[in-house]
């Protein structure tokens, strides 16, 4: 049902290098806890779709997830969602990049990447 979106993350080097180690700043359900130090990533699913067929149950779901990168500098950000791309496709399939714009409310700089995980049931 959830994609290793966090463990995928987690295990590039890339992704370290930019949102710390020792616990990354790497959030679900598209919110970073109050007070949380730039640069961070934050992720939620937008839809979760069983591959229906005629003849029996679902072997496989399409989970499309939404990983948003936020940074205090444009380039920074930039290599963030770079560095999260490099990571996540090996995995699974990014879709589209939805959102690239600076945040009035916070001043941090923010690019959204959106992918498809094919998951076995």
């Amino acid at each position: 049902m959830l994609p290793p979106v966090f463990q995928t993350l987690k295990a590039s080097q890339a992704v370290k290098n930019i949102v710390g180690k020792s616990p990354p700043r790497i959030y679900r359900h598209g919110s970073a806890p109050q007070d949380t130090s730039s640069p961070y990533i934050t992720w939620f699913v937008v839809t979760d779709t069983p591959e229906n067929t005629l003849s029996e149950l679902p072997v496989v779901d399409r989970v499309g997830v939404q990983v948003d990168c936020w940074h205090q500098t444009d380039a920074g950000v930039v290599a963030l969602a770079e560095a999260v791309r490099d990571a996540i496709e090996p995995h699974a399939h990014m879709t589209a990049m939805p959102v690239n714009l600076r945040e009035p409310e916070t001043g941090l700089y923010r690019i959204a990447l959106q992918f498809d995980w094919w998951l076995d049931r």
